[in-house]
C-alpha cells in the first residue's frame, strides 16, 4: 500500500521533533545569597517612633514694626493668657496716633462751620434772598465734612490700634518656647519675636498599616514611653478614617496625658499599641528590598533563575520591613539585591550571545 505524502511528511516532523533536546540555557543561582523568611506572629504589643508635638502652639509676630525696648520673659518660662511678653518703642506709632487726633479734630471744625453755613442758607432761602443751587452747594459742603469726618475718625482707631501694637501679649497660658529677638533690635511688620505652647495639651501622630489600624479602631489605646524610662498611658487615641494611598498607611493621633511633665514639643518618644493577635506576618532585612521610586520588591531565587518580584509593605521597626503581600514563606530572597541584580544580568548577556 502506498502512504501518502502528507503522511509521511508529519511522521518525519514528529521524529524529528522527538530527537530534540531541552537546549534552553539554565542560571546558576548556587552563588546567590539567599535568606528564607518565616512567619512571625503579630501576637502582643507594636511600637512606633513618633515626635511630640504641641496641638495649641503659637509664633507672635510684630504686627507693626519698630525697635525692641523690652523682652519681659525666656525661654521656659510659664505665662498667662494677656501677659505683656515684649515692648517695641513705639515712638513712630504715637506720633502717627497723635498726628490722627488732630485731624479728626480738624474735621469736626470744618463740619461744625459746613452745618452753620447750611443752616444760614437754609434761612435765608426760605426769604428768597438766596438761589437754591447755592442752598444744594451748602447741603453738600456738609455732608462731605461729615464724610471727612468718618475717615479721619477710622484713621485715628487704625493707629491707635497700631500703638497697641506695641506691647506683644500671650493668647494663652503656656510656656515660651523660642526667644527670637532682643532688646534694641529693628523689627519688621510680620517678623516672628517668641514662640509659645501650651504643655498641658501635647500629642504624637504615627504612620501605621491598614491592618493594624483596623486592629486600633477595635482597641484604641496606647502607651508612650520616653527616653528617660518613664511610661504614660494616652489620654486619647484617635485612628484617621482614610489611608495613604502612597503608603498604605493610616495616621494615628495620640494624646498625652496632662499629668505628663517636662514634656516638650520635640522629643521623641515610642508609642506601644496593644494590638490584639493577628495573622502572621513576614519581615525581611530592609537591606533585601529593591526600591525604584514609589515601587518595592525583592529578588526570588529558585534553582533555575532569578525573578524580580514587586511587593506591599508594611512597617518597618528594628531594621526589618513587613511584607504584606508578594512572597511567601519558604521561598529563597536575595540577601543582596545589587549582587541579584548583577548575576541575572551576566545571565542574560550570555544567554543572548
Amino acid at each position: 500500500m502506498k502512504i501518502p505524502a502528507y503522511v509521511l511528511a508529519l511522521f518525519l516532523l514528529l521524529a524529528s521533533c522527538s530527537q530534540r533536546t531541552d537546549t534552553q540555557p539554565v542560571m546558576d543561582t548556587s552563588a546567590i545569597r539567599t535568606l528564607v523568611p518565616a512567619p512571625i506572629s503579630a501576637a502582643g504589643s507594636s511600637q512606633w517612633d513618633g515626635v511630640i508635638e504641641a496641638v495649641q502652639q503659637a509664633d507672635l509676630t510684630a504686627q507693626t514694626g519698630g525697635r525692641v525696648a523690652a523682652v519681659l520673659v525666656d525661654v521656659n518660662d510659664a505665662v498667662k493668657a494677656n501677659q505683656a511678653l515684649l515692648r517695641l518703642t513705639g515712638v513712630e506709632q504715637r506720633a502717627g496716633n497723635a498726628a490722627s487726633q488732630a485731624q479728626v479734630a480738624a474735621a469736626k471744625a470744618q463740619a461744625v462751620e459746613a452745618e452753620t453755613t447750611y443752616s444760614r442758607y437754609k434761612g435765608l432761602a426760605e426769604k428768597q434772598y438766596v438761589s437754591k443751587q447755592q442752598v444744594d452747594q451748602a447741603l453738600a459742603a456738609y455732608n462731605t465734612a461729615k464724610a471727612n469726618v468718618r475717615a479721619a475718625q477710622a484713621l485715628a482707631e487704625q493707629t491707635a490700634q497700631l500703638a497697641d501694637y506695641t506691647q506683644v501679649r500671650a493668647p494663652f497660658d503656656g510656656v515660651v518656647s523660642a526667644r527670637l529677638v532682643e532688646p534694641g533690635e529693628s523689627v519688621t511688620l510680620g517678623q516672628t519675636l517668641l514662640r509659645v505652647f501650651n504643655p498641658e495639651q501635647l500629642r504624637i501622630q504615627v504612620q501605621v498599616p491598614q491592618r493594624a489600624a483596623d486592629l486600633l479602631r477595635q482597641n484604641p489605646r496606647a502607651d508612650i514611653r520616653l527616653d528617660d524610662g518613664r511610661t504614660l498611658v494616652a489620654e486619647r487615641v484617635v485612628v484617621y478614617p482614610s489611608a495613604d494611598a502612597q503608603a498604605h498607611s493610616v495616621t494615628v493621633r495620640v494624646l498625652l496625658p496632662k499629668t505628663g511633665k517636662n514634656l516638650k514639643p520635640g522629643q521623641v518618644a515610642k508609642v506601644l499599641f496593644a494590638i490584639a493577635a493577628g495573622t502572621d506576618a513576614l519581615w525581611l532585612p530592609e537591606s533585601a528590598i529593591w526600591r525604584r521610586g514609589e515601587l518595592s520588591g525583592v529578588y526570588v531565587v529558585t534553582d533555575k533563575t532569578v525573578l524580580l518580584r514587586q511587593l506591599r509593605l508594611g512597617e518597618s521597626r528594628d531594621g526589618r520591613i513587613e511584607v504584606l503581600s508578594g512572597v511567601t514563606a519558604g521561598e529563597r530572597i536575595a540577601v543582596d539585591p545589587a549582587q541579584a541584580a548583577l548575576a541575572l544580568a551576566a545571565f542574560k548577556a550570555k544567554a543572548e550571545r
